[in-house]
């Protein structure tokens, strides 16, 4: 991927500086996902791993919503009319949007306002970081269309950000969980009036750090969910040793003795 000629068909797209912005962009509808855009937000994801110039990622909706989630109309109703394999392949293609999310090393923060629901609350909680308008409503809603919580993992992540009770309610119930409470549970980092303008300087000053060494901290906070305290420590004492070869590394014990600030390259 040349993020800086990259244009997609379904997204906005902005690249500078290291720091790619991909913007949900249809306000007339609050943003909805469509069997599209779904598929080439996945691909892009997938792309990121190999944009070494990408150093950082925001995610975030146009016209003063993030997203409502899956047309209605464009996904919704044909859905209805699909055998099994159509479905499962439709249930796994979004799922694959979360994989890969969590599987490209760049940080991403999430700008989030307005509505916030089903696949568009599913992306925020794919995020590393989220900042939020104190008018944000977020909802998990599949319940309310005959849907289990059990959607695009979940199951998995949201009760490791909110606790496991708080979130059996929102998966139970398809309420809306308020940007209050968003903060107060630890989905929501912070609230900001301006969550994009956060969100833009929260991933410059990640893009501006150690980036090589940030994939490897989102690597082990995947992959040490599901193993044992003895087994992360060891996970951690090999890839901490991988980033003390690095060059940003001995940058930055350089930078520390001439009492500068260091310039992190990324390798």
């Amino acid at each position: 991927m040349d993020p800086e000629a990259f244009s997609p068909a379904h997204f906005k797209w902005d690249y500078a500086d290291g720091v790619a912005t991909v913007t949900l962009n249809r306000p007339e509808r609050k943003n909805p996902l469509t069997f599209e855009s779904y598929a080439e937000l996945r691909d892009t994801f997938r792309a990121l791993v190999s944009a070494k110039q990408v150093k950082a990622v925001v995610v975030a909706g146009a016209g003063g919503n993030f997203s409502s989630g899956g047309d209605v109309h464009e996904i919704i109703g044909p859905l209805t009319e699909m055998e099994m394999p159509g479905l499962l392949d439709f249930t796994r293609m979004t799922g694959d949007l979360v994989k890969a999310m969590r599987a490209c090393p760049q940080p991403i923060v999430a700008a989030l306002d307005g509505v916030c629901v089903g696949a568009g609350a599913i992306v925020a909680m794919a995020s590393d970081i989220r900042i939020a308008h104190p008018n944000t409503k977020t909802a998990f809603l599949f319940t309310r269309v005959g849907l289990a919580g059990c959607d695009m993992g979940a199951c998995a992540i949201l009760p490791r950000l909110i606790g496991q009770g708080r979130a059996s309610e929102l998966l139970f119930t398809g309420r809306v969980m308020t940007a209050g409470e968003g903060e107060h549970w630890g989905f929501h980092n912070r609230l900001a009036d301006d969550p994009l303008r956060e969100a833009l300087a929260q991933a410059r000053t990640l893009a501006d750090g150690p980036t090589f060494a940030h994939g490897i901290t989102k690597t082990q906070l995947n992959t040490e969910w599901a193993v044992s305290l003895e087994t992360a420590i060891e996970m951690e004492a090999q890839a901490q040793a991988i980033c003390m070869a690095t060059n940003d590394f001995r940058r930055a014990f350089k930078a520390f003795a001439d009492k500068r600030t260091p310039v992190f390259e990324g390798d």
